[in-house]
């Protein structure tokens, strides 16, 4: 489990470190019709912001949380809600969010089993992460794509 929380804090360095990087840059989409690298760290925010409220406090033994939103809708609403961040306050609140969820899971019990929107795949705090280590390395290959 430290293993994968450590993986998953490891997103905090390197979000931090597109502050250095002009605003423009930030601000041009990764591709024609697609996010830019701000918006992609308002979307991952909104989710780890999702996961902190909705998800984590109810990760106990036998619990069944909530089925995730719809992806497109969420996406929609995370892209109203980070409208007026500037992009250091942005990526402050992606850090800052990440590292309280990663403490939050590091809290559940390695033996702590639950599932979600009522499957039948028991799910631990460590492979719930996992997913979202997944989707990270989904963003961060497009952000890699993108600085090149």
């Amino acid at each position: 489990m430290n293993k994968t929380l450590s993986q998953f804090g490891n997103m905090c360095d390197t979000i931090s470190n597109l502050k250095e990087l002009p605003e423009d840059k930030l601000s041009e989409p990764i591709k024609e019709g697609k996010w830019s690298i701000i918006q992609v760290v308002g979307h991952l925010y909104y989710w780890d912001k999702y996961n902190l409220e909705e998800m984590a406090p109810y990760m106990t033994e036998g619990a069944d949380l909530p089925q995730f939103p719809d992806h497109d809708q969420h996406n929609e609403e995370a892209m109203s809600f980070i409208e007026g961040f500037s992009v250091a306050s942005l990526i402050d609140r992606f850090v800052q969010t990440r590292n309280e969820l990663a403490e939050e899971v590091s809290k559940v019990g390695k033996d702590v089993r639950f599932t979600i929107g009522g499957g039948k795949r028991k799910f631990s705090g460590e492979s719930f992460i996992k997913i979202f280590i997944k989707h990270d390395d989904h963003h961060l290959k497009q952000i890699k794509e993108k600085l090149q």
